[in-house]
């Protein structure tokens, strides 16, 4: 199929990344831990069929998370304009990722890949979009990439999916939802992500640190207790 996957990251480096997980995490184990759900997204991206694999950058990958993408780098300014800008490297549909939702499985796409896989003249939805639970989005497809049903759309905030989902409607495109996944910020929220990839190295990473194994230094029930707040879109 001729589907372009384009994933958001940054390097994941202490202190710099998933800084909600401080504490109870260490920033060493917060970098860690975002490393091993931005590797487990890529390695489910590869699986899916499509055209090209995108990474868009902000640092320098692991040599290991780069195979099989062409890796580009972000461009300068906000979430939307570094989102929009993504629009600018295919013609053709395009789906957008985030580095947040390591519970990301082929099953959750397939409405999408289904929709955008049947050849002409079957009408396609112009557009398929991935609500995550604290009110932003994990997911955006567009059948044709226009970076302008991107620009001026506030990120962040606990209104941003509702937002970008009314600018979907307003371009008068016909919008399919896929299913609500919740992103990984607090430690309360890679419990939940864990237990709907078990066995995964997520799911290992986080059973290993909520046991107390070497990598951890705060007890269980510590790590249960870091419930998250109200929060709106992360990448």
């Amino acid at each position: 199929m001729n589907l372009t996957i384009a994933v958001i990251a940054k390097e994941c480096i202490p202190g710099m990344v998933k800084t909600r997980l401080i504490p109870p995490l260490t920033p060493e184990q917060a970098a860690a831990l975002a490393q091993t759900s931005l590797s487990q997204t890529l390695e489910t991206v590869r699986s899916l069929p499509a055209a090209r694999r995108l990474l868009v950058f902000d640092g320098t990958p692991h040599h290991g998370d780069a195979a099989g993408f062409e890796v580009f780098a972000q461009s300068a300014g906000g979430l939307d304009e570094r989102l929009a800008a993504i629009c600018s490297l295919t013609d053709g549909p395009l789906l957008i990722l985030g580095m947040d939702t390591p519970q990301l499985c082929g099953d959750q796409l397939a409405p999408l890949l289904a929709d955008w896989v049947t050849p002409a003249p079957v009408t396609h939805r112009g557009a398929w979009f991935g609500p995550a639970s604290d009110g932003g989005f994990w997911a955006l497809g567009l059948y044709r990439p226009d970076g302008g049903l991107l620009r001026g759309v506030d990120m962040s905030t606990p209104q941003t999916g509702a937002h970008q989902l009314a600018r979907l409607a307003g371009a008068g495109l016909d919008v399919g939802l896929l299913p609500v996944l919740r992103d990984v910020d607090y430690f309360a929220d890679a419990f939940a992500a864990a237990r709907e990839c078990a066995g995964t190295p997520f799911a290992l990473a986080v059973e290993s640190l909520a046991t107390g194994r070497p990598a951890a230094s705060v007890p269980v029930k510590a790590l249960s207790a870091a419930a998250p707040t109200q929060r709106g879109a992360s990448r």
